[in-house]
């Protein structure tokens, strides 16, 4: 297997103020937890994106299987791709038992190539892992790109023409799976023209706009556009299609372009939260992934099953951080402090 096959495998207004509050009403010192008086998870992206769906998805399930009572809040914190989030937690609310926070494959990707700063995988507590997604690209329903055949010959023909929008900056997880796709055809990526932006609810909205030719994101956040006809999806990079109301559409691989790329979610959680509040966290989170209501709002957010909570998820990311941090050189998208 090559190392761009493997590096595919591996897997409510904004208010800075709000972890802090949280904090000061937890007793991070404690010995006993009875679950968290503020429940809050943090969104580290405008809404509409994946990690807004993610948060959701713990919001809804945690409330569903009746380990909540009190609603749990999801507070939007942009900047960075993660970047300002984890920076918050980890430098200013070490110990807020109350808040979890959101994280992809894209948050660990970023992370193997110094974009969190000084800060490395190993300055949280990672929580729980609790579905799959895949990414995907698609582009307006009107286009005349019909399928990924007709995006690649025009990419072939003037890949500076073709442009792409994707949450996050050159070497993120959405534009690296256009990269892929482009080397497997051929095409130099830094020819292709990219659009940053700060999460998938924003790419989207540009590809619907007409702003932009293609979105390239997680599938589970295309498809409620999908759904509703404003969306052509012209791939999902999995190794083979999907069920239910993905089926019909193709995989970059049975179109004949070798490009996977699987996407956790998640949650961590600050570095100095107590080992009884985390204990508490993570036996919610075992409960609730075990529950098969839970499992039924996972599949209506697109997502497929992928449950890991506590020291395993702890020695899968540590894994697959480095994984990356050595394919990501092949790239030269190594910051300074990840080299």
């Amino acid at each position: 297997m090559n190392k761009l096959s493997y590096l595919a495998l591996g897997l409510s207004a904004l208010t800075l103020t709000a972890c802090n509050n949280a904090n000061e009403t937890a007793s991070a010192g404690s010995d006993e937890f009875s679950g968290p008086s503020r429940p809050e998870c943090i969104a580290p992206a405008k809404p509409g994106g994946g990690f807004d769906l993610t948060c959701k998805l713990a919001q809804a399930g945690l409330r569903d299987t009746g380990i909540l009572t009190d609603p749990m809040r999801v507070t939007y914190m942009p900047g960075g791709v993660g970047a300002v989030a984890y920076n918050k937690v980890v430098a200013n609310d070490r110990a807020n038992n109350d808040a979890i926070i959101a994280f992809s494959t894209g948050s660990i990707l970023n992370l193997s190539q110094g974009k969190f700063g000084k800060f490395t995988e190993k300055d949280v507590k990672w929580l729980a892992g609790v579905g799959t997604d895949y990414g995907a690209i698609a582009v307006n329903a009107d286009s005349e790109i019909e399928t990924l055949a007709d995006l690649v010959a025009e990419l072939k023909s003037n890949p500076k023409a073709v442009s792409f929008a994707a949450g996050g900056s050159v070497g993120g997880q959405d534009w690296m799976q256009t990269a892929i796709l482009a080397k497997a055809v051929g095409v130099d990526p830094s020819d292709m023209t990219y659009v940053a932006m700060e999460g998938g609810g924003e790419a989207i909205t540009a590809v619907m706009g007409n702003h932009v030719t293609v979105v390239s994101a997680g599938l589970a956040e295309i498809m409620p556009q999908a759904t509703a006809g404003k969306l052509k999806v012209l791939a999902v990079f999995a190794d083979e299609r999907l069920d239910g109301s993905m089926a019909d559409i193709p995989t970059a691989k049975e179109q004949g372009y070798d490009v996977t790329w699987p996407v956790m979610r998640g949650y961590y959680m600050g570095p100095d939260v107590s080992p009884a509040a985390y204990a508490w966290w993570k036996a919610s989170f075992d409960k609730m992934l075990a529950d098969p209501k839970f499992a039924e709002l996972r599949e209506q957010q697109e997502l497929l099953p992928f449950s890991m909570t506590g020291e395993e998820l702890e020695a899968y990311v540590y894994k697959r951080t480095g994984e990356l941090r050595e394919l990501s050189a092949e790239y030269n998208l190594l910051g300074a402090e990840a080299k």
